[in-house]
């Protein structure tokens, strides 16, 4: 009679069995976490790629399907940016083309008649005066295309000046 009361005697036994057999309220979130960075870095990685349109050449030997009819247009190819650089002498320069302070605006409206300069950059040189940057600036807006002020590393500026 006094064996099932000792320790390590066979009622402790059933209440281990007991316990083991009793469902585990607790959830373990670590592995759930870890799923969800990956899948976090998988969308950030293929996000960027589904922006890009692909070019499909209808002559290129591929044989003939009728595609599905969408509602979508078909991707316009991104431009280049006018580029206008102002150098430490101060001579400007449209794309690499040096024009001088007078033929700019006659320079830019044509190129903005023509279809192009939807979008400008300014860059100037680090030593060049800010005052000439500024009248080109100036010129550039007269002309009535949009500015994008560069920084001097090339990457472009939070705001853009008055």
């Amino acid at each position: 009679m006094g064996a099932g009361l000792q320790p390590g005697g066979a009622l402790s036994k059933r209440r281990a069995r007991r316990r083991s057999s009793l469902p585990m309220s607790e959830i373990n979130v670590t592995p759930m976490v870890d799923v969800m960075l990956v899948l976090l870095i998988i969308f950030m990685v293929t996000a960027p790629l589904l922006t890009v349109g692909v070019d499909v050449d209808a002559k290129a030997g591929l044989p003939k399907v009728e595609l599905p009819k969408t509602e979508a247009g078909p991707v316009q190819p991104e431009k280049a940016p006018l580029s206008i650089t102002v150098d430490p002498e101060g001579k400007i320069f449209v794309q690499n083309t040096e024009v001088s302070f007078d033929e700019l605006v006659p320079k830019l409206a044509a190129i903005r008649e023509a279809g192009g300069g939807d979008q400008v950059w300014v860059r100037g040189d680090k030593s060049t005066p800010y005052g000439n940057v500024a009248r080109v600036l100036v010129k550039i807006k007269g002309a009535g295309l949009p500015v994008t002020p560069r920084h001097r590393s090339g990457r472009p500026t939070l705001r853009e000046p008055a």
